[in-house]
């Protein structure tokens, strides 16, 4: 077992990291970016593990089975910080308060390791907040940052981090993944690999949830039955609510636990009204709720719509002679007679709508209703 087990299809990263971590070409600023699902955040922490290693010899950094590697992988080491945001941005206080722990010492590693798993949610004048102390760090203190590409951090961020580039892996090393470290019959995981179109994340919530799995289904079945204004406008009322709803089941229970929490730490009484300095932490935590319950449906949404895309995308492939391999095979009768009916140049038009309400959604207050319902409109048949 290692550190680097979890990064299936990327030896050439995990090659560049090991090599960094043993001291060669170490630096204290990186940026990690590929795709959703590549494993940005996971080769950060597996980078952070292995620099706060405890084995002496270099060429075992990364063991996963010393205390540190074991502290920095469940996130409870004191001296590597991991920031990701549920909600929309990153803020400037949050970015003001890394900054401040980036100064401290190390107390037990050798390194403070500040790992910022949603470098793309910072606006510039959040980003600006950690130029400075990324331009001109202490000592001891190494910066991670993660987004989807380079283009999605200040030039003047970018500019000073060396830039590790992950990629979706291979289907067949994602199923490989799951029946290693999930238990997910093999069967089963090539088909969830496939339909997350490797992405590690996605594929295991498809092994493992029989309903995620459905919902799916549905989605991407959706363009079948696509005739008409009125066929588009219920299309797009049900992907929303496909979207919204399962981003709510799992915002509900977290919320009233995180409730129930805080309630608990403060003291409150069980009774009664709640003294205004309570009744002040619980309203920041029900904003920071709302906050977090717009950007999950939204990111929610966004997969639905991935979703649908693969339809179109396996559409093209067919069209243009099968040279790879489908997205969802158990639908190739019907993909291919729909294939049939129309043409490459219509298909990519299509995909061009579904990837502009993407864009539209997760970088503009436009209504997600909206937005899907002017996609939809300019997929009928």
């Amino acid at each position: 077992m290692s550190v680097w087990d979890d990064l299936e299809g990327q030896a050439p990263v995990v090659a560049q990291l090991r090599q960094a971590a043993q001291g060669e070409g170490l630096t204290h600023a990186w940026l990690f970016t590929g795709p959703p699902g590549s494993g940005r955040s996971n080769a950060a922490k597996a980078f952070a593990a292995a620099l706060n290693c405890e084995q002496e010899d270099l060429t075992l950094r990364g063991c996963g089975e010393c205390p540190s590697c074991h502290t920095i992988l469940a996130e409870t080491h004191s001296d590597v910080t991991f920031v990701r945001t549920e909600k929309v941005t990153i803020t400037i206080e949050e970015a003001r308060q890394l900054v401040a722990k980036a100064g401290d010492r190390p107390a037990s590693g050798r390194w403070r390791i500040i790992v910022v798993e949603d470098a793309d949610r910072m606006a510039e004048r959040t980003t600006n907040v950690l130029l400075k102390a990324i331009e001109e760090p202490t000592p001891r203190t190494i910066w991670m940052l993660c987004a989807p590409s380079p283009a999605d951090v200040l030039v003047t961020i970018r500019s000073r981090c060396r830039t590790v580039g992950l990629r979706l892996p291979p289907a067949a090393d994602v199923a490989a993944l799951l029946v290693r470290r999930d238990g997910v019959e093999p069967g089963l995981a090539e088909r969830a690999a496939r339909a997350a179109q490797s992405h590690v994340g996605i594929a295991r919530r498809l092994a493992r949830d029989p309903e995620a799995r459905e919902r799916r289904l549905d989605t991407v079945r959706f363009p079948l039955g696509l005739r008409g204004v009125t066929a588009a406008v219920m299309m797009a009322e049900k992907l929303v609510k496909i979207a919204t709803d399962e981003a709510n089941s799992s915002n509900e229970e977290r919320d009233a636990a995180e409730k129930a929490a805080l309630l608990a730490t403060l003291g409150a009484p069980e009774t009664g009204t709640l003294p205004p300095a309570m009744r002040s932490q619980i309203k920041q935590l029900e904003d920071d709720q709302k906050r977090r319950a717009k950007r999950s449906i939204t990111d929610s949404l966004d997969r639905t719509l991935t979703d649908l895309l693969s339809f179109y995308r396996d559409v093209l492939v067919i069209q243009l002679g099968n040279a790879v391999e489908l997205v969802n095979v158990e639908l190739r009768s019907e993909l291919e007679a729909y294939a049939a009916a129309s043409t490459p140049e219509t298909t990519l038009t299509r995909m061009d709508a579904i990837n502009t309400a993407r864009v539209r959604i997760t970088t503009s207050n436009v209504a997600p209703l909206l937005a899907v319902e002017s996609m939809a409109s300019s997929l009928i048949q």
